[in-house]
């Protein structure tokens, strides 16, 4: 009985054996896993001078603004303008009726006619002592009421037309023929715009960063693309209390009047001294809740193949002002690095990467939207 037991035990451990080694290649582990490599687009950190400039929300303002009223009472009679049109200063813009006024006018200015006959007559008398001083006095205080009459009445005619105080573009008109104004009431508003100006308030700490001369550039939604250049004119002298700003005037030209007084406009104060910053791609930063990262493009030589190859290795970094399609960063890249630019949200640390730039979108300072 033994001799059969280990007979068929070591039959056994030959089948057992023989599948083993049958088996053996399924049984081996896999080679280890290898990720493919990811296709991005780089650029290079660039050291870059920068404008130093103070951001702010204006308001455009006309540098001259008025609704131009009735300084008399009567019936509109001519109204000699058009809305919207341009207008020189000393243009008449309404006449009221003054048919009563210039037959007063013309009543008073025979008695004054008179009353100078009647004192040049008393002057001969009184040369000659014809004549008491007292009549000739009484003749002379006739003559100068005459006179202050017509005066009188000149003014008021003069308040029967109203005219444009300045050149500049009035608005729609607020009244009609035949209607009657009292004085005060609105005829129309007129604005001189160019120049024009933009008020801002900026707080207390940017007064040492501000001075009358310094460049502004304007721009505002309305006309996207375009930029305003003017400049700093004026400066408060003193700091609003309650919210610790002060107020600042620019002043820009506007000869083709693309600028309306009320717009809200942004402004940059430009100083003329630069500031040097590292800017890269703002696409090439991964904002993440535990850090800013980039992914550097780093040359290695590979081990079996003896060629060189890029893999990403990825950096926090401090993320410092934006401008344009640019970024500044305070620390973690230096200039010349080569940045991946897209695709990084794909990356880890020790990626292999494929660079290809030929569809690499183009940054700019500047970047002007396309209109579609």
């Amino acid at each position: 009985m033994l001799k059969k037991f280990v007979i068929a035990f070591i039959g056994l451990f030959l089948v057992l054996g023989t599948i083993v080694l049958i088996k053996k290649k399924e049984f081996a582990a896999p080679p280890p896993f290898s990720a493919p490599p990811e296709g991005v687009t780089t650029a290079k950190a660039e050291a870059q001078d920068w404008d130093r400039t103070i951001a702010a929300v204006a308001t455009l303002r006309a540098d001259q603004g008025v609704t131009v009223a009735s300084e008399g009472q009567g019936t509109v009679k001519v109204i000699a303008f058009e809305s919207g049109a341009k207008v020189k200063a000393g243009d008449v813009l309404v006449e009221l009726d003054s048919e009563v006024e210039r037959a007063q006018l013309a009543a008073a200015q025979a008695r004054a006619e008179l009353a100078k006959v009647n004192v040049d007559r008393a002057q001969e008398l009184l040369g000659r002592n014809a004549m008491a001083k007292s009549d000739f006095d009484n003749a002379d205080g006739t003559y100068k009421q005459a006179v202050a009459d017509v005066n009188s009445l000149r003014a008021t005619l003069d308040k029967k037309t109203m005219r444009a105080p300045f050149t500049g573009r009035v608005g729609i008109r607020l009244i009609s023929l035949g209607q009657f104004l009292d004085r005060g009431n609105p005829i129309v508003t007129l604005q001189a715009l160019d120049p024009i100006h933009a008020d801002f308030s900026l707080p207390q700490q940017r007064v040492a960063d501000l001075k009358v001369g310094y460049a502004v550039r304007v721009s505002l939604d309305a006309r996207p693309g375009v930029v305003f250049a003017g400049q700093v004119t004026a400066i408060s002298p003193e700091i609003d209390t309650a919210s610790r700003t002060l107020r600042v005037e620019a002043t820009l030209d506007n000869a083709e009047e693309l600028l309306s007084p009320g717009m809200f406009v942004d402004v940059q104060v430009v100083s003329p001294e630069k500031t040097h910053v590292i800017a890269i791609p703002s696409t090439a930063v991964y904002y993440q809740a535990y850090g800013d990262t980039i992914f550097v493009a780093k040359e290695f030589k590979d081990e079996k193949t003896g060629q060189t190859v890029k893999r990403a290795e990825q950096r926090f970094v401090r993320i410092g002002e934006a401008r344009g399609d640019y970024v500044s960063i305070l620390s973690g890249v230096q200039p010349g690095e080569e940045v991946v630019t897209s695709g990084v949200f794909k990356l880890s640390n020790g990626t292999m990467l494929i660079v290809d730039n030929s569809l690499a979108p183009k940054v700019s300072l500047t970047p002007k939207p396309v209109n579609s």
